[in-house]
């Protein structure tokens, strides 16, 4: 059984949030064959040497849990500096964007989708680089802290005057990409749109984010669920 989770926008260890996700992955991780985080785990990733009280937190939280399973991670676009040092610290396993599973599922953060956001892909081009990224993290955490910050100001006041269909994903490079894949089937989240979609070339599975309820997905054999919970009371928090 596979088990996947996307977009919780981890702020604060204190909030409900964290803490239904350690008892989640405390409870699911007894279980499942491997556990897949597909994107913006955290609302910001500053580097792997963050020494704030989230990013220790979610090292201690993930070495335990991949210490009883595997656990997989895909960048999202909040968190795509997450690197090898964080993988080596807490034995997670970093994945390309998308990536294919033996059983034909194909895993995707899907932010790549929303092709139709001109801006937004323009500006994941760059903070994607290699170049970009080495500049960043040239700087001071404090630095890096300031640019994150004001990044976001920006991003919620962009998207606010945006219409929604410009940031779902795009049917036609959905297709597209999963006929390159050679894929059965489509996991992904970034689009805060919860559901199960049909089509031609097979299921399309969106995962929620972790905003009034937290979201996963049971992947057993041929059964897929997806799971919406309170959360307090599911997994004893």
């Amino acid at each position: 059984m596979n088990v996947y989770i996307s977009d919780l926008h981890l702020n604060d260890p204190a909030e409900p949030q964290f803490r239904t996700l350690a008892a989640m992955l405390a409870q699911e991780s007894q279980n499942a064959a491997a556990l897949y985080i597909l994107g913006d785990l955290c609302e910001v990733w500053v580097g792997d040497d963050d020494d704030g009280e989230l990013a220790t937190a979610l090292r201690e939280l993930l070495a335990t849990t991949a210490s009883r399973c595997p656990v997989y991670l895909l960048h999202g676009n909040r968190d795509f500096l997450i690197g090898a040092q964080f993988a080596d610290t807490t034995g997670c396993q970093l994945l390309e964007d998308p990536y294919l599973l033996p059983n034909g599922t194909l895993l995707a953060h899907g932010d790549a989708f929303c092709t139709d956001d001109i801006e937004y892909q323009a500006a994941r081009r760059t903070l994607r680089s290699a170049q970009w990224q080495a500049d960043i993290l040239s700087q001071s955490l404090d630095a890096r802290r300031a640019l994150t910050r004001k990044m976001r100001e920006q991003s919620i006041a962009t998207n606010a005057n945006k219409a929604d269909n410009i940031m779902d994903v795009n049917q036609a490079e959905v297709a597209r990409v999963v006929a390159e894949a050679g894929a059965r089937r489509l996991i992904h989240g970034h689009t805060h749109r919860p559901g199960i979609h049909e089509s031609h070339w097979g299921q399309r599975y969106v995962l929620g984010a972790w905003e009034h309820c937290g979201w996963l997905i049971r992947e057993q054999a041929e059964l897929i669920q997806l799971e919406c919970f309170a959360l307090t009371g599911r997994y004893g928090t």
